[in-house]
């Protein structure tokens, strides 16, 4: 069931070559828990550029060229299209009208340009450190993110008919316990290099903790806006907790790095 769920997860989150069928999309729909696995796979694969021998601008380049070659446009649109809905001065039924514009206005043209311009400087300081720390915290914000995601689906309540509510409407919170679990276990799994170069170990649990969990928290800050906003979480709602998370992550974990 996870290994099915898995491959449908790859095609919902990824651009990456796999065959779908109507199996493993129903199998990844009912198995939250794939987020966050699928996300372990592709946080490594986006954090490649970190470990070669480039100048700290271009590792930054690098990692988010490869990041959305990996995941392509989709969640990056949802984030557009909340910021339209939020610039809009109506109710519920009318910023939901906007969700549905495929035309970016200026809310989503800001919200996009704010969330690319954090990402860069968050990889730039990513890749300021040393690559044993900067792999595992590319690792654990992109796993925080899919988990922020995940948390949406296994707690909101659908704002429309979509693919949110394809997501959302069969499951719990019962379904969270197996995704907490996987979070839980991040900084276990990463703390071992990172903990290498700090020399102790509350530097790197610090980090790898911060970077994990700190998208789990937009996430939540995301399907609030979307409760009060939206009537509920959309499928841009869950996009826009994705990218935005991924930012959170990245920053929290080197902020903590700093100061740890």
């Amino acid at each position: 069931m996870v290994l099915t769920a898995l491959r449908g997860g790859l095609v919902f989150l990824t651009r990456l070559p796999v065959g779908v069928d109507e199996a493993s999309w129903d199998a990844f729909r009912r198995t939250p828990v794939a987020f966050p696995l699928v996300g372990y796979g592709l946080g490594a694969l986006a954090a490649i550029p970190f470990l070669l021998p480039v100048p700290v601008p271009t590792a930054a380049a690098l990692y988010m060229a490869a990041l959305y070659v990996l995941t392509g446009v989709t969640h990056v649109d949802g984030l557009a299209d909340v910021g339209d809905a939020a610039a809009v001065h109506g109710d519920a039924e009318e910023r939901l009208a906007v969700l549905k514009d495929s035309q970016t206005g200026v809310g989503g043209a800001l919200a996009l340009g704010l969330a690319l311009v954090t990402l860069g400087l968050g990889a730039l300081s990513v890749a300021g450190t040393a690559p044993q720390v900067a792999f595992p915290l590319v690792v654990a914000a992109e796993v925080g993110a899919k988990t922020g995601m995940a948390t949406l689906v296994c707690t909101g309540e659908s704002a429309h008919e979509g693919l949110g509510s394809a997501l959302i409407d069969v499951n719990d919170v019962s379904n969270l316990v197996p995704v907490a679990v996987s979070l839980v276990l991040l900084p276990a799994l990463l703390i071992t290099p990172v903990a290498g170069v700090a020399g102790v170990t509350t530097a790197a649990f610090a980090a790898v903790a911060a970077a994990s969990f700190a998208p789990v928290a937009v996430a939540v800050l995301a399907g609030r806006w979307g409760n009060e906003h939206l009537g509920g979480v959309s499928g841009d709602v869950l996009g826009t907790a994705n990218e935005l998370g991924r930012v959170a992550g990245l920053h929290a974990g080197v902020l903590a790095w700093t100061l740890f």
